[in-house]
């Protein structure tokens, strides 16, 4: 006998509504669809279900406050482009090509442009291209690498210049509306706009050097609006664009800008003398990766210059006893009562004092702590 295979196929019984349960539904959903009609008539949608084509008058406070400071403040940023000189491998001739690009601002009407060291580091050539399109080659005046800072002069007429305003970065608030103006990707003269996110934050220069008090937005920054300018809501700056944080290299919501304060402070100095001028404390130091080695918390003195400060004051530096075994000679642990754990917080400190400064230095020699008072000397090439 030959294998059957039965299959089962299911067909449902339709469901039958009674004639009754109909017609209350029916009922139901008639009485809903009045119940909506009478509501949708007696309710008043007021002007906000009115639509209208976008116009400038129609912009929203906020929209307005953007577009003022867009249009007051983008004159005044420069897009800065920069070449190398690069050896042909086949032919071994020198030429030059291109190397990067970022942002940049006007300083003032002589021609000063400020941007990020990091932005013109190993240039052959710089060149600013102003916002009506001329361009203009550039001469390094000076450099703070350890606060990402550079300054550049460009030989335009006045009347093309237009520098911004400065703000005060010590009054400045978590939430505060902020807009970054820049060059991002090569997109010349580009406006994002976010709110700060954070203050006091401590990102790394390219020399390893914290830099403090940094302002963290949320404002798109991306490669190419690196040295542009951070606005707050009066179009005053308060921070040079420098740095974001990402896996990807693209802007993830967290960027740093350098202080204004801070950069009132350095670029001066650097348009009066190229660099930033640190008063002379007269000594030569180990390096921190030298101190952990040794498990010596502090910065460790090498060498007392001759006829500086600190040997004026009776420091010492690394000596050696009779065998030629190294001895440990003063170690700074504190600087005016604030404690030093590292070469960059001792800098940090210097920066901020002046020559011709008295301070208190704390060393620990021998087992024993002792303060000396250091009076800092004018850096070389300011000395009477």
């Amino acid at each position: 006998m030959a294998n059957v295979h039965v299959g089962f196929v299911y067909h449902p019984e339709p469901v039958r509504v009674k004639q009754g349960m109909r017609t209350r539904i029916q009922f139901s959903l008639a009485l809903l669809l009045i119940i909506f009609c009478v509501v949708l008539l007696r309710y008043d949608f007021g002007d906000s279900a009115t639509l209208t084509a976008y116009t400038p008058e129609a912009a929203l406070a906020s929209e307005r406050n953007s577009i003022d400071i867009f249009r007051a403040a983008s004159p005044s940023v420069v897009f800065v482009t920069n070449t190398a000189i690069q050896r042909n491998v086949f032919s071994l001739r020198a030429m030059e090509v291109p190397k990067g690009s970022g942002s940049g601002y006007i300083w003032d009407k002589n021609g000063y442009i400020v941007t990020n060291y990091h932005v013109i580091h190993g240039a052959n050539r710089v060149q600013i291209t102003l916002s009506d399109h001329s361009t203009w080659d550039a001469k390094l005046v000076g450099i703070a690498a350890d606060k990402d800072l550079a300054v550049l002069k460009i030989d335009a007429p006045r009347e093309k210049l237009q520098p911004l305003v400065f703000g005060d970065s010590n009054m400045l608030d978590v939430g505060q509306k902020v807009l970054a103006i820049g060059n991002p990707f090569g997109l010349d003269t580009t406006l994002t706009v976010g709110v700060i996110s954070a203050l006091g934050r401590e990102i790394k220069s390219v020399t390893k050097r914290k830099i403090g008090g940094v302002i963290q937005t949320d404002a798109a920054i991306n490669p190419g609006n690196s040295g542009g300018p951070l606005l707050d809501s009066s179009g005053r700056l308060i921070g040079v664009n420098t740095a974001i944080y990402s896996p990807n290299g693209s802007s993830v919501g967290i960027g740093f800008a350098i202080p204004v304060n801070t950069v009132k402070k350095t670029v001066p100095q650097l348009i009066k003398y190229g660099r930033v001028q640190r008063p002379v404390l007269g000594v030569e130091t180990a390096t921190d990766q030298w101190a952990r080695w040794n498990k010596i918390q502090g910065v460790v003195v090498m060498r007392v210059l001759n006829g500086l400060p600190a040997q004026q004051a009776g420091m010492r530096g690394l000596g050696r006893n009779k065998y030629g075994k190294l001895l440990l000679g003063d170690v700074i642990v504190a600087f005016d009562d604030q404690a030093i754990y590292n070469n960059d917080e001792l800098l940090t400190m210097l920066e901020n004092r002046h020559s011709g400064d008295t301070v208190r230095i704390l060393v620990q020699r021998a087992g024993e702590k002792r303060t000396v008072k250091v009076t800092l000397a004018a850096p070389p090439g300011l000395r009477p």
